[in-house]
């Protein structure tokens, strides 16, 4: 049988991510020789600044959200798990219980599911996070430090201790120092009509975006959080829509909002502002 669906809208979300304790999102430590440091951050190998990659962004919202709605975490990612409507289950109950499974999770109607899942054709994700890069100005007041062990970074050592003959075992982290700004990091949100979609509930699911963000601003990104690293704030947000019928026009602006938290108190008349450009109301 042909599914069919229908792009209504995208929502797009900017704002700065500041590093309110020092950073570190690792990259590739393979024959990397930097002074004996142990871990590395990720560069983006142009321009040699730390960035922080979608993916690493994407999936520790996801992560957070799993925690938080307690939901099982039930298909295997490389060293890891997450959780997937439709994980080990046959074609035949994929249909039936695994369908039943999404149209119940917000996280995964978001944030997606594989594409060879049996309903996963008429499921597409909703959420693109794009990599942010170093704020031109943050980059440009940490090429002026002289004191900085490494170009655009700090070098943290951490010291372990044998329980048994206590000796030392230092390590060297490297992080990117507090106070830096990444920016502008972006967020798009599809907005789908059609089999298997509802314009409405994707809307609505827009608050477990917002609820994902709140959960990273309280916890922390990257490496070594348990250990003071990765605290981050989220400003400068703004919200603008593109409907289906503005493709060849900008997007229109919804709203500014200084803080994570003004955009929480603002969220249902956000989302009545969606309805109503999109004619749902």
């Amino acid at each position: 049988m042909n599914k069919q669906i229908e792009l209504q809208g995208r929502v797009f979300l900017t704002f700065t991510i500041e590093a309110v304790s020092g950073l570190h999102i690792g990259g590739s430590d393979v024959g990397v020789e930097i002074g004996g440091v142990d871990k590395t951050v990720i560069r983006d190998p142009l321009s040699n600044r730390p960035y922080i990659p979608g993916s690493s962004l994407k999936g520790k919202v996801r992560s957070l959200l799993e925690k938080y709605e307690g939901l099982p975490q039930n298909q295997r990612i490389g060293q890891g798990a997450i959780h997937s409507c439709g994980a080990n289950q046959s074609r035949e109950v994929q249909k039936s219980q695994g369908r039943a499974e999404y149209e119940a999770c917000a996280v995964c109607q978001v944030f997606g599911v594989p594409g060879e899942r049996e309903f996963g054709i008429a499921t597409p994700t909703r959420l693109v996070v794009r990599d942010v890069q170093m704020g031109k100005k943050s980059a440009e007041d940490l090429e002026k430090l002289a004191r900085l062990d490494l170009p655009y970074t700090e070098i943290k050592t951490e010291v372990s201790i044998d329980r048994v003959t206590s000796a030392a075992n230092p390590r060297q982290m490297e992080r990117v120092p507090a106070g830096v700004r990444f920016e502008p990091a972006e967020i798009v949100y599809s907005i789908y009509a059609g089999d298997g979609c509802d314009p409405a509930r994707d809307i609505a699911n827009l608050a477990e975006l917002i609820k994902g963000l709140v959960l990273l601003e309280d916890d922390y990104l990257g490496g070594l959080g348990s250990r003071g690293s990765g605290k981050v704030r989220l400003s400068g947000l703004q919200v603008r829509l593109r409907g289906k019928d503005d493709m060849l026009s900008g997007a229109k602006p919804l709203g500014e909002y200084d803080s994570l938290s003004q955009l929480v108190a603002k969220l249902p008349e956000l989302q009545g502002r969606i309805r109503q450009h999109l004619n749902l109301n």
